[in-house]
């Protein structure tokens, strides 16, 4: 067994390592991907940045009075020192006369003055060159195509040109100022101010590009001036493009832009384009563009630490196989043989605890315990089984009947009133005689759904009581006035005992809806299962003398009998469950939830009295007995004699 554990652990090493490198990989990914987002912000603020400082520069040095003079050698002498001060990213300065359209002074091979700048000042009024708008920014892109470059023999391939033109006004004659000269500045765009493509390297190369989808930046200087079309990323780039201008900042995998074999990873934004001539709203897309590699340059020494650990692991797991074997073995195989005993139901005796090692002691033992609980559970788990059956059989039983309850006086309703909205009926008497048993019917429906949510609160445990001090026999007369009519109609006689003739209160502490409901409840199944006969209420005081000699319990005991249809003895606490009715024809006539009985036991528990039903059989009546705590004192203004009650 230790042999093939030791077999077993070469593929899962090799797994884990498998999984650990991905997680590594992805986690370097990650990593790249994000700071190659953060990268190619730094570049865009660090270009949106360097051409507002080269418009500062320009719009400063076209009011120094060297080059308003006009004196070719004074503005010569003040280019050769303004363009030290500038940034390598410069290439050359020039001041050129507008009227004579040459230069005056330059630092260039060539002239750089365009004359759409002239066009640009004289369709605005600028009141200083300071105001940015005075600043003219063209772009020179090379033309890749172009075996020769005639016109920028001073400009190599692959570098694009950014000229910033400021004007010049000199005081005239009569007072005024008048655009004379233009000092123009050549910039290439960037200029990175270390090597960026470099191993472990998460700057990454620039790349910028501008909404045409042309390439103004590259590392590889031949891509400057090609559209994206023209890569094999086309469609990438176009979408990437797309993104970038819509105002998101992420990442791409592409592939490199002269081949479709290696992969490349960059993150992108948007910056306003600085040109001048471009469109309001128009934008550049700057990457910082990485090979895959690179970004993944760390791998490799995870790789070979990850190789050393998996063959120190091997071989340590060698050295505790040959090591421990012998010691293991034996009792492995012995609860091994102990675990297909109690598979086979076979396992008699315990396993002993008599190891050698102290762990494997502490496994018996913990077996043992194991097993004892698992039969436990087992009896448990087959005990719920036949609970889960029964409420099953129970649901779909309350299902029948609940459809039944709520179907009848459903029906009534919609019969009645559908009569009398039809206008069959001869007079206001039967139309009134149809509602009155709409609305009773209603009112019977009402009181099924009250049922049901009452059983539904009693269970979630949300359904509360207000004891206080209430008369039992206010609220017991409450409950057989609203019985009187039924108990007339169907011939019974009302026998009330435990009552004197001047009506005293009987003082309970209870609450006094929950209470009326309960007797409600007792009297409503003594009304509906008794056919002939009568239905008996007594009530009395009973004393139950506790364990504790100084405290006294007094109870008012309420007894509701009736000559009905009785119960089976096994059946009294099936009747108190919820949805649970009595079997048989000779109780289906009758309807009914099966809800009453178990709703006023919870009420009953919760106003700390009880519920119970006792009958000596079928056909010989039943009793519901109800046990109220009776009130300390009574109200003061009651001169009630509770003592003074007769029993029945």
């Amino acid at each position: 067994m230790l042999s093939r554990i030791l077999l077993l652990s070469v593929p899962v090493l090799a797994i884990g390592q498998y999984v650990t490198y991905r997680k590594a990989r992805s986690s370097l990914l990650e990593t790249a991907r994000q700071n190659l987002t953060e990268s190619a912000v730094r570049k865009s603020n660090s270009i949106y940045e360097s051409v507002n400082a080269l418009k500062v520069s320009v719009s400063a040095a076209s009011e120094a009075a060297a080059i308003k003079s006009g004196s070719p050698s004074e503005a010569q002498a003040f280019l050769d020192r303004f363009v030290k001060s500038l940034p390598p990213t410069v290439r050359c300065v020039e001041v050129a006369d507008l009227q004579a359209e040459r230069p005056i002074a330059s630092t260039c091979d060539r002239p750089i003055f365009e004359a759409s700048a002239s066009d640009y000042w004289a369709s605005r009024v600028t009141a200083s060159p300071f105001h940015n708008n005075a600043i003219y920014v063209s772009a020179r892109v090379p033309d890749p195509i172009a075996a020769d470059i005639d016109d920028e023999t001073d400009n190599p391939r692959g570098e694009t040109y950014l000229n910033f033109s400021a004007p010049v006004y000199v005081r005239a004659d009569d007072g005024t100022d008048a655009l004379r000269y233009a000092l123009t500045l050549r910039s290439i765009l960037y200029q990175p101010n270390e090597p960026e493509n470099r191993p472990g390297s998460l700057t990454g190369s620039t790349v910028a590009i501008d909404s045409n989808g042309i390439f103004l930046e590259h590392p590889i200087p031949s891509q400057v001036g090609l559209s994206v079309d023209a890569t094999a990323n086309s469609q990438r780039l176009r979408d990437l493009i797309g993104s970038a201008l819509a105002g998101n900042q992420n990442f791409l995998h592409l592939f490199a832009f002269e081949s479709d074999t290696v992969e490349l990873l960059a993150g992108y934004t948007a910056m306003p384009s600085p040109l001048t001539t471009g469109k309001e709203g128009d934008r550049w897309v700057i990457l910082a563009v990485t090979d895959l590699d690179d970004a993944l340059a760390g791998l490799e020494p995870i790789r070979q630490v990850m190789f050393n650990l998996v063959l120190g692991l091997l071989a340590a797991n060698l050295i505790a196989t040959l090591y421990l074997a012998r010691d293991l073995a034996r009792p492995v195989e012995q609860l091994g043989e102990y675990a297909r005993n109690v598979e086979c139901n076979t396992a008699s005796e315990p396993i002993p605890e008599s190891f050698f090692i102290h762990e494997f002691n502490q496994l018996a033992t913990a077996l043992n315990r194991t097993i004892e609980r698992l039969k436990s559970w087992a009896q448990e788990l087959e005990a719920a089984w036949k609970e889960a059956k029964t409420a099953n059989q129970l649901k779909s039983e309350f299902l029948t009947t609940i459809s039944h309850e709520l179907r009848t006086p459903l029906n009534g309703i919609i019969g009645s009133v559908r009569l009398v909205r039809d206008g069959f009926c001869d007079n206001k008497d039967e139309e009134r005689d149809f509602l009155q048993r709409a609305d009773d019917a209603a009112v019977h429906l009402l009181g099924i759904i009250n049922d049901i949510l009452d059983i539904s609160k009693i269970e979630a445990g949300t359904l509360t009581v207000a004891v206080e001090t209430v008369d039992l026999h206010e609220i017991l007369q409450e409950a057989i006035d609203l019985y009187a009519a039924a108990i007339r109609e169907k011939g019974l006689e009302l026998n009330l005992c435990g009552r004197s003739d001047d009506e005293r209160s009987l003082w309970v502490r209870a609450d006094a809806g929950k209470l009326k409901q309960v007797c409600l409840n007792a009297l409503s199944n003594a009304v509906k299962f008794t056919d002939t006969g009568k239905i008996s209420i007594s009530t009395r005081i009973e004393l139950d003398e506790p364990e504790s000699e100084n405290a006294v319990d007094r109870r008012a005991v309420v007894e509701i009998s009736d000559t009905g249809i009785g119960v089976e003895p096994a059946d009294f606490d099936k009747l108190f469950e919820p949805f649970v009715t009595i079997d048989g024809s000779r109780t289906r006539r009758f309807g009914g939830t099966g809800l009453g009985l178990a709703i006023s036991r919870n009420l009953m528990e919760m106003m700390r009295g009880s519920i119970s039903l006792y009958s000596e059989g079928v056909g010989r009546g039943a009793t519901v007995t109800l046990t109220i705590p009776l009130a300390q004192r009574a109200p003061s203004s009651s001169t009630a004699d509770v003592g003074d009650r007769a029993n029945c």
